[in-house]
Order: C-alpha cells, then structure tokens, then sequence
C-alpha cells in the first residue's frame, strides 16, 4: 500500500480560510480533536484534524483563534460530521468555540451496537482494513510547538480512515435493522456540552472519598482546593502535583509534622 500523502498543516487564518471554502458541497467530513489533558490543568483543542474523500489537513488553532468557517460546516445540518468516540471532543468543541455538531456519526457507537467487543479506533481499522495504527504519540504534549513531522502525521491518522470506516459500520447497521437506534444514539450526543455544574462539588466525586468521615472529608475538600490551585498556577494535570490517593491518605491520616507528611507515600517531594 503506497504511503499517503502528507496532510496539510494550517497555521494561519488565510490558509485555514482557503481550504475550507474549497469544501463546498462536502456533505461528510471526518474530524478529531488533540487535547492536552495529560499534561496541562485546563484543557483545551491544541489539534483538529480534518478529512474528507479528497482533503486532509491538520489546523493549528494556536496562532490563529477560532477557525469560524469549521464551525459553520459542523453546524450545518446536511454536513455529517463522523467523530470516533465523540462525547469528549464534542464537550470541548463546545468549551472552546461554543459549537454543536447536527449531524453526526459516532464510530464507536456504531460498532458497539453491532455487538463488536474491540471497539477501540486502532482495534476496528485493523479488523476492517488490516491497518495499523501507531500508538508512539498517544501520550505527547500537543500543546508544545514547534510539531514534528511525525506527530503531524500521527495525529492525521485518527481521520484518515474514519469515513471509511462509516461507511462500512453503517452499511452493516442497516443490514441488522439496528440504524435507526445509531441515529437515535447520534441525535442524543449532538445535545453534549461542557458542563462545569455537578451535583456534587469536585472533591466528593472522587473515588473513595464517600468512605471518609466528616472530618476527613473537611480536610479532604481543603486538600483538593490546595492541590488543584498549584496544578492552575503550573498549568500541569492535578495528577501530576498529587494524585487522588495521595490526597485520600492524607485526609485519613493528617499528617501534623512534617516527617509524617513526606511519610505518605506520592506526596511530591518539591513541597516545601
């Protein structure tokens, strides 16, 4: 199989604003987003990757703001925008630029209720088109600049298969009788938003911590406003200063010198 092209990287306002007015009259595009959760407290799109049948191209919303002309095609209503695993790069699409897609195709989704149990993007692209997918950038910090060649081309693979994909998922959907619940599934997620309100505040949704007394989770509550205001000021995932447990431990065990609590195992050793 020759090896593809590679994708077009867009960085600038004009370059992002010609490739999308030369997607007249598409009527389906892949996308996909890059985050930086694993690395960075707020997360944000760092990414959006783009196919359709003939374009693929990477946008970098860094130097450029919010590419408005992607937001009018995801909104449209005769364009199906197919995503994989789309709850959560719906949730930012909505956090960073307020859009909502209208027509969509999960391929999760899809697969899951066609009853395939390997669900995963890299698991159904070797099941349907013997492809693999390199997993070596699943981890990187897309939020860094300036971005090699290779991750470019690793973050193009997430679309370059997906309409595809689409294509064959639903083909088989329709064959089951099992379509029309997809397109139910599909119309409740084109609803996903980023929600900042929760029932309960943060630290209660924690795993374990409804397991503490009232006095633990007093402290508890204090911990995880402690921990999650330095991650804000390093701008570093929470896990990275101090895991959950770490902050379970020292709820239960309150530490009150401070032998005891560097004592506690995780607790970041650059603490003064």
């Amino acid at each position: 199989m020759p090896l593809p092209p590679a994708p077009l990287y867009l960085d600038t306002a004009d370059a992002v604003d010609r490739f999308l007015s030369g997607l007249t009259g598409v009527r389906a595009l892949a996308l996909d987003t890059e985050g930086a959760s694993f690395h960075r407290f707020v997360d944000r799109i760092y990414l959006l990757q783009l196919s359709t049948l003939h374009h693929e191209a990477v946008i970098d919303p860094l130097p450029i703001g919010t590419p408005s002309r992607l937001g009018t095609l995801l909104e449209d209503r005769t364009v199906e925008v197919v995503l994989h695993d789309a709850d959560y790069d719906l949730r930012l699409l909505h956090q960073d630029y307020g859009w909502r897609v209208t027509h969509l195709f999960d391929t999760r989704v899809a697969a899951q209720l066609l009853g395939i149990r390997a669900f995963g993007l890299a698991a159904l692209l070797e099941q349907f088109f013997s492809v693999k997918l390199d997993k070596k950038h699943q981890r990187a910090d897309w939020s860094m600049r300036p971005l090699t060649a290779d991750m470019l081309d690793y973050a193009a693979q997430d679309t370059r298969h997906l309409l595809a994909l689409r294509d064959r998922l639903h083909d088989e959907l329709e064959r089951k009788g099992r379509l029309h619940w997809a397109r139910e599934e599909f119309a409740r997620a084109e609803g996903t938003r980023w929600d900042t309100d929760g029932a309960d505040p943060a630290f209660l949704r924690l795993k374990g911590a409804r397991d503490l007394t009232r006095r633990e989770l007093a402290r508890l509550r204090e911990l995880v406003q402690w921990r999650d205001g330095i991650a804000a000021e390093l701008d570093r995932a929470t896990f990275r200063v101090a895991g959950n447990e770490v902050l379970l431990d020292l709820a239960r065990s309150a530490p009150t010198t401070r032998e005891a609590l560097f004592g506690v195992k995780g607790f970041p050793r650059g603490m003064n």
